[in-house]
């Protein structure tokens, strides 16, 4: 099958506030470190005794990942979990602080509504533009236009500048252009949430069949559980930045689930009171009730 993806040792640090450490003593540290290429010593990455947990973050902690060709890994986890810096790395729209990303092939993302899309133009021309920053000549676009446009279902307004279309529209569009570059990589985050049922259905079945038929790799976050377990083969837990379990798509849901059940409702044991010891109920007519912990 071969390796579409593969991750080693990658990290992301961010630092928190306004650009800079605080102190013109740090920065110049920092940037001495950068000139002489050697680690940064206001790092969380190269320090970790450094008190500078209000000052910096680790979106991405020691990822390790290996990706088939083929395969459609979903990503779940909370809100900042790191889903969607990795994703972002993985489509080079941001750097990595460390580590190392390799991938085989042309990677199309649909990362947010409106991703690469100049609002000035029109539908149709932000689809000549949008594939060719993916590598593709205007005959290659053109004879993929009428079923980028049918996709969509936005034919009657794709030759109005898109500033005018609704997010829905947007994603729509979005995704339609990156569905059908023939790309060996497709990424999609959250997105697909703001598009209508009847689209989001379209949309699974497309990513399904790039899948199933062409043999290309899929990488799709998503707080839907339900498009998860029909469209994935594999899916991947995050959790502050790190990898915290990765397995078939139902066993990583039930652990996911089970996890934010037990956070939002802690188990309690509820037993009646003895009448030996039962207070008067000043509520005639209700059970009164202990609770232990």
């Amino acid at each position: 099958m071969g390796i579409a993806i593969k991750i080693e040792n990658l990290c992301k640090e961010y630092n928190l506030g306004v650009i800079g450490h605080g102190t013109i003593y740090r920065d110049l540290q920092s940037w001495w470190a950068n000139i002489l290429g050697k680690e940064d010593p206001n790092s969380l990455l190269s320090n970790s005794s450094l008190n500078l947990s209000n000052k910096n973050i680790l979106a991405l902690n020691n990822i390790n990942l290996t990706i088939n060709k083929g395969e459609v890994l979903g990503i779940i986890g909370h809100n900042g979990a790191g889903k969607s810096t990795l994703l972002k790395i993985l489509s080079k729209v941001t750097a990595p602080t460390s580590g190392i990303m390799k991938y085989k092939g042309r990677i199309a993302s649909l990362l947010e509504v409106g991703t690469g899309f100049h609002t000035e133009l029109t539908g149709r021309e932000n689809i000549y533009l949008n594939g060719a920053i993916n590598g593709l000549t205007k005959k290659e676009i053109s004879l993929r236009l009428n079923d980028i446009i049918s996709f969509s279902g936005v034919g009657k307004f794709i030759d109005t500048p898109v500033k005018r279309y609704s997010s829905g529209m947007h994603v729509r569009l979005g995704f339609a252009v990156a569905a059908h570059l023939d790309p060996d990589i497709l990424v999609v985050d959250e997105v697909l949430a703001v598009g209508d049922a009847e689209f989001q259905k379209k949309a699974i079945n497309k990513m399904k069949s790039v899948s199933d038929e062409s043999g290309r790799t899929v990488l799709f976050v998503s707080h839907n559980m339900e498009s998860i377990k029909k469209l994935c083969t594999k899916c991947i837990l995050m959790k502050g930045g790190e990898i915290k379990n990765i397995g078939l798509p139902d066993e990583i849901i039930s652990e996911y689930i089970s996890k934010i059940s037990s956070d939002i409702c802690p188990q309690r044991v509820w037993e009646g009171i003895s009448s030996t010891n039962k207070p008067k109920n000043v509520f005639p007519g209700m059970e009164l009730i202990q609770m232990k912990s």
